[in-house]
């Protein structure tokens, strides 16, 4: 009975950090698409010729996504 448990939580371990990862990925689009979509709507609003709110704030977007990755690849 508990070589079973044994191998079952061995097999789970890999599907977890899997879905830890796609989960990340997943949050790291999210992240950049809010921030791309909030920059595109100031650019938008204050009808900017050049849209470099937007290119702002996708940039921010992505550091923010890379900051919250290696925070939780720490833990």
């Amino acid at each position: 009975m508990t070589n079973d448990n044994e191998k079952n939580n061995s097999n789970n371990k890999p599907n977890n950090s899997y879905l830890k990862f796609t989960g990340l990925g997943f949050q790291m689009i999210a992240i950049i698409g809010v921030f791309t979509f909030v920059g595109y709507k100031i650019d938008e609003s204050f009808n900017h010729s050049m849209k470099w709110v937007t290119a702002i704030l996708s940039l921010f977007g992505v550091f923010v996504s890379l900051y919250i990755v290696f925070k939780s690849l720490k833990s």
